[in-house]
């Protein structure tokens, strides 16, 4: 299934930078480990903000939470999930 997630990150101004430093590497290696599975499709930023609109690409929406609540930043993230399925004038036979 694939799904639209925006992430908003949200850090207070008074949080640890070395820890959110730490946060932010291992969320990038994270991210980055799952692109290269398939799983993480596409990852866009949304210009003059913390925040990111990404595709996934997962077996169904316990996966999905799964893998949303691991992520480091996930306590700092307001996430907002949409489903979606393919359009009938799709040319791309990938999109499931």
């Amino acid at each position: 299934m694939l799904f639209h997630v925006t992430m908003d990150v949200r850090i207070p101004q008074d949080a640890d930078q070395a820890k959110i430093d730490d946060l932010k590497a291992r969320e990038k290696a994270r991210c980055q480990e799952l692109m290269e599975l398939g799983i993480w499709r596409h990852i866009w930023r949304v210009v003059g903000q913390y925040k990111n609109v990404s595709v996934f690409d997962v077996e169904d929406n316990a996966g999905l939470h799964e893998i949303l609540m691991g992520l480091p930043l996930f306590p700092y993230m307001l996430i907002e999930v949409t489903a979606l399925c393919r359009h009938p004038s799709s040319s791309r036979e990938n999109d499931r």
